[in-house]
């Protein structure tokens, strides 16, 4: 009877040890997956574009893509930010302006899959998605992801990495002044962007513009997020699931795990919140 156990424990163990060995193995096969670089906006330093450079491994023989669609002035943002990669010793650079209803080919297509960096320009997110949108740019830039290239972006361009995507817009105080005075409910507004990061919300200018009140009310009103505040001239390198500070300045790191919120008067109130204060090199690891 003992012999007859042990045989079935045997037998057990094997059949364990071959689905767990199954597993890892299914694990390492997925696909690779890349870096994303995330720059609060401001002037991008030989220090943070050196730290782009090492984190995307860009060779001799790779190139760089970049996308200007959230600019008013594409072809001024290309110039510019040849001239930041030049800085570093990458001249392999190409600006794609793709317009919105305008041809998409697949040679574009394909040249920004095999691209070991693509990089996303400033100006206005909304304009940048508006072009995007669902289809085959946005279908590119996650299968470069998937495969292994790095994505950046500055100021629009960190802003439109999230799923949630905070637009810039004052629904309740429309005309723009650069300032956000008021914590109120329904204010700032939250569309879709390209959703590279599905479990955070990321705000850029941050401590230079002071935006703290807006990503309070965004904190606020997604409990389920973890809102991201970067400032000028400093970046969020995620590989997998945590980040690093990379740059000159800080990070804000702001949740809400209460899920708490009371409106009273038109003022937006929450017990609980939980504030973070990141400096360079400091790691982050997302839940």
């Amino acid at each position: 009877m003992r012999y007859k156990l042990l045989t079935v424990l045997a037998i057990l163990a094997a059949i364990l040890n071959f689905s767990f060995f199954g597993l890892a193995q299914k694990d390492l096969a997925k696909p690779t997956i890349g870096h994303l670089f995330i720059i609060g906006g401001g002037e991008k330093t030989d220090g943070l574009m050196k730290e782009l450079l090492k984190v995307s491994a860009v060779g001799s023989d790779d190139y760089v893509i970049i996308l200007p669609m959230s600019s008013e002035d594409p072809d001024s943002s290309v110039i510019f930010a040849k001239e930041d990669f030049a800085s570093v010793g990458i001249t392999k650079v190409a600006g794609f302006n793709f317009t919105e209803n305008g041809p998409v080919t697949q040679s574009r297509i394909d040249s920004m899959v095999k691209a070991k960096l693509i990089f996303i320009t400033g100006g206005d997110q909304t304009r940048f998605m508006k072009i995007v949108g669902r289809g085959p740019v946005y279908k590119a830039i996650h299968e470069a992801y998937e495969k292994g290239s790095t994505i950046a972006g500055t100021s629009a361009g960190a802003a439109v990495m999230s799923k949630k995507m905070i637009t810039g817009n004052n629904l309740k105080h429309p005309d723009y002044s650069g300032k956000f005075p008021t914590i109120e409910p329904q204010n700032i507004e939250v569309t879709e962007g390209l959703g590279m990061v599905e479990n955070l919300i990321i705000d850029q200018h941050f401590i230079k513009r002071q935006r703290l009140n807006r990503l309070i009310s965004v904190a606020i009103e997604n409990p389920d997020e973890t809102c991201i505040g970067i400032d000028e001239s400093t970046a969020i390198i995620v590989s997998g699931n945590s980040f690093t500070v990379a740059g000159e300045n800080q990070v804000i790191v702001l949740r809400n795990p209460a899920k708490s919120k009371k409106i009273q008067h038109n003022l937006l109130g929450a017990k609980g919140l939980q504030i973070d204060v990141l400096l360079p090199g400091e790691t982050w690891l997302v839940e």
